[in-house]
């Protein structure tokens, strides 16, 4: 049977370079972060597409995810995209490369701001710092998502996903889909995504969580949410294990913590149990931008097929593991991996 996939998110344009830690101290980047344009930052957007070496990359965590969850999973699955893109170039690269990719996109348009980007600086060690200007990314109005093309459409959707970077625009759109999907007996996927995002968007963050059938993050977003929680933030078993506890409306909760080559954390209601990743050369990895939402993505698809939780988890790492080879969120021609 055919099995529908929804993401709701911001959609960015990545402006990708390869920096020198001199652009980093210049604007105060830290090395593996994710955050939002200052005003100290528009500057930067001009400087990197100056490098020789600029490329320019589909973006935004959300819909990273879906292409990847798109080309993992067969023909037969259905992937859809919402978030809101202005009416220029760049908003048409991002739905091109959507389409493209197999997935079907339900953008608001913003008749304020252009499309938003994303500077990706890639520092020597291949890690990655995102610094997003959302531009019209943040104008997604709640009443498109009320629109009778979108409530048609989630009556089809099996799961919902969304990256925790919607919570600085929409919220309460991520409530509206955790309550559907709580009513509907869908299943609701949600990203931490950043550390900025528990420090200082946590009362939004836990007004959606409740809903969460499955929460992802990296070690770092699990580090500051037990920090945050009062908790251990040195014990990430023990922090999944409490938040797979933690207050939700859900009769059942997933908590999968990522922590690049080593193993992956899982607690389901309480009960913690890891599993290996496997290992990819030094050699062979070109930047980590993307392989979260990659790992998202084959995880994603692992869910829709109705798989165990330990060949969702081995799909995400096949995700992650193959966009760490390349460059920027991007997947090859075809996906060879057998479930």
């Amino acid at each position: 049977e055919s099995k529908a996939l929804l993401g709701i998110g911001n959609p960015l344009l990545d402006i990708s370079v390869v920096a020198e830690q001199a652009l980093f101290d210049k604007y105060k980047i830290a090395a593996g972060t994710a955050t939002l344009a200052e005003e100290k930052d528009q500057p930067l957007y001009e400087e990197i597409v100056k490098f020789p070496d600029v490329s320019y990359i589909a973006g935004g965590a959300t819909q990273n995810s879906i292409r990847g969850a798109a080309w993992m999973l067969p023909e037969s699955c259905k992937t859809h995209f919402i978030g809101c893109i202005g009416s220029d170039a760049n908003g048409t690269t991002l739905k091109e490369t959507a389409e493209k990719a197999g997935v079907t996109t339900h953008y608001d348009i913003s008749s304020k701001n252009g499309t938003g980007c994303c500077a990706v600086l890639v520092n020597k060690e291949k890690e990655r710092s995102l610094v997003a200007n959302l531009a019209a990314a943040n104008d997604y109005n709640p009443e498109h998502f009320k629109s009778q093309e979108i409530q048609d459409l989630i009556k089809d959707i099996d799961i919902f996903y969304s990256a925790g970077f919607f919570l600085t625009v929409s919220p309460e759109t991520m409530v509206d889909i955790g309550k559907f999907s709580l009513e509907n007996g869908k299943t609701f996927v949600v990203n931490l995504s950043a550390e900025f995002l528990i420090n200082f968007f946590w009362d939004q963050m836990n007004t959606v969580l409740p809903y969460a059938d499955y929460i992802v993050c990296n070690e770092t977003e699990a580090a500051a949410f037990a920090e945050k929680s009062g908790w251990d933030k040195t014990n990430l078993e023990e922090a999944a294990t409490k938040l797979s506890q933690g207050e939700k409306q859900t009769k059942s909760r997933t908590v999968i913590f990522t922590q690049g080559s080593q193993s992956t954390i899982v607690a389901i209601d309480g009960k913690v149990t890891t599993y290996p990743t496997p290992k990819i050369e030094s050699d062979k990895i070109v930047d980590t931008n993307g392989a979260g939402d990659a790992f998202a993505g084959g995880f994603l698809s692992g869910l829709l097929l109705g798989k165990t939780i330990e060949e969702c988890v081995k799909a995400g790492n096949c995700g992650g593991g193959t966009v760490i080879q390349r460059e920027g969120a991007s997947y090859p021609e075809t996906c060879d991996y057998t479930w």
